[in-house]
């Protein structure tokens, strides 16, 4: 059987991987029919301003679903929403 501390560390893990972060802050775990709901806290340079080429430090804060089986193997994941935040 699975723990929450497990479930947790392989959504930090994953997320950092799939988005090239380095921080990421679990906010919310809950476990449903043998299936964990992860939400996660990411901040990620804003793409708007990096496309343009800008220099800033502004970040948006992204909230991240993650869905992990039993096994705790990555079945879904997406951004739920974000807001602008600076550094």
């Amino acid at each position: 059987m699975t723990s929450i501390e497990e479930a947790k560390d392989t959504v930090v893990e994953f997320l950092q991987k799939a988005l090239n972060v380095k921080d990421v802050k679990v906010i919310g775990v809950t476990k449903v029919n043998n299936q964990w709901h992860i939400e996660a806290e990411v901040y990620e340079e804003n793409s708007f301003l990096k496309s343009l080429g800008l220099p800033t430090r502004a970040q948006d804060r992204n909230i991240y679903e993650v869905r992990l089986n039993g096994n705790l193997e990555v079945e879904s994941y997406e951004r739920q929403g974000h807001t602008l935040a600076t550094s």
